[in-house]
């Protein structure tokens, strides 16, 4: 039978450590809490001497681990089978910390259970991890334990995870190729100016004569970039951190988010991928049973863009000073005709979650068809961004190769 060392607290609170037998993690943990140990974490023996230095050790580099959407998707529905089998709460969660794989998610897990052992709720120790519960995650919860269907809220929060992951899939696949082109583009271009030019120059200069206007551009452009390159290395990835510093900030962050939406070609697709998130996670907040001012803070903050947010805000601020939720959402300007018909309806009918359901279906779809048709539409652009590049070669490069072999022949 396996052995598992752990690490615990006794029922008066002193840490003790020691190894178990069982047959798995989780019959580990129940053995543990049935002796009045609180495990904190339980290791199989050969993990526990890898731990002492007797093995290889994992080099951990803390600022690049991150848990991913699909992990917590598998998280929350793994939750959703345990809580709705009857699984102890606090036992769920040992159990499911000692098969995880991510350290970070791991460690989250363990925290919550210590948390919960404390007599924390779950929703209160779930907000001390925003990183990887946000403010929806944890509003979901909360309600769920309050109306005593945190199977439920797991459930919800999973389905809302995988319809998160398709849209961010589907924007990834189709942003993947015009990117792929720029890069190559980036890339040839940056060859051309080290190793291609100053080939030709020397070719120039040996034969002697003028050359054209054209070449010359290509020839000072081509040694600014070989005399400075190790400065442009290092402007470019200072100007990316700046970048990221004064996109990460308030002001820099709320700016940036509105050039998104304005962006040719793209913009509208953020526009609606947004606008989609936003019907859709209202919508589940609205059907949770959270009120109606609580979730617009709670969705201000999960649309993903904060130039959006601050109008979800500033709707909640009108529905307190006594306006209705549709007037609210058209003074906004946000949604279209259709939508602000939809909403109406839906208020009226006392089924605003269902209409903002079937908003984000709407959005959804135009996402979709936009997404299918972007390749089509930038390759027009691709093809004339690397036309007018050969043509600037052409031109400068082999028109006056040309003109020396007409001057030899004739």
């Amino acid at each position: 039978m396996p052995h598992f060392s752990y690490e615990g607290r006794n029922r008066e609170g002193a840490k003790v450590s020691g190894v178990v037998e069982a047959d798995g993690r989780s019959q580990a943990a129940s053995q543990l809490l049935a002796d009045g140990i609180t495990p904190i974490t339980i290791q199989a023996a050969v993990q526990a001497k890898q731990k002492d230095g007797e093995g290889p050790k994992q080099i951990r580099i803390k600022f690049l681990e991150k848990v991913k959407i699909d992990e917590l998707i598998m998280f929350s529905r793994q939750m959703h089978s345990l809580t709705k089998a009857g699984v102890p709460l606090t036992r769920a969660m040992r159990g499911l910390a000692g098969s995880l794989r991510n350290p970070v998610l791991q460690e989250a897990v363990n925290a919550l259970s210590d948390d919960l052992d404390k007599g924390n709720t779950l929703s209160s120790a779930m907000s001390k991890h925003p990183k990887i519960f946000n403010d929806l995650y944890t509003s979901i919860i909360h309600v769920g334990e309050n109306t005593g269907r945190l199977d439920a809220a797991f459930a919800q929060m999973a389905a809302y995870l995988e319809l998160e992951r398709n849209t961010i899939k589907n924007v990834k696949q189709a942003t993947r190729y015009p990117m792929f082109v720029l890069v190559a583009i980036s890339v040839a271009i940056a060859i051309i100016n080290i190793f291609v030019i100053p080939a030709f120059k020397s070719v120039f200069e040996s034969l002697g004569g003028s050359v054209p206007w054209q070449t010359k551009v290509l020839i000072n452009i081509s040694d600014f970039m070989v005399a400075w390159w190790p400065v442009l290395i290092v402007g470019g990835v200072g100007a990316f951190f700046a970048f990221k510093r004064w996109s990460a900030s308030d002001d820099g962050g709320l700016r940036w988010d509105r050039i998104k939406l304005r962006m040719p070609l793209v913009g509208g697709i953020f526009y609606r991928v947004v606008l989609g998130r936003f019907t859709r996670t209202f919508s589940m907040i609205l059907n949770a049973g959270v009120p109606i001012e609580q979730g617009l803070v709670v969705v201000s903050r999960a649309v993903g863009n904060r130039h959006i947010g601050k109008k979800v805000a500033g709707m909640r601020q009108a529905i307190e000073r006594g306006e209705s939720f549709t007037q609210a959402a058209g003074r906004t300007e946000m949604f279209s005709p259709l939508v602000m018909q939809m909403l109406a309806v839906g208020e009226e009918t006392g089924q605003v979650d269902q209409m903002l359901a079937e908003a984000a279906d709407f959005y959804e779809e135009e996402v979709d068809y936009d997404l299918k048709n972007l390749a089509t539409a930038i390759e027009p652009i691709l093809i004339l961004a690397i036309g007018g590049m050969v043509l600037v070669l052409a031109l400068g490069v082999f028109l006056p190769l040309w003109e020396l072999s007409t001057a030899i022949n004739g």
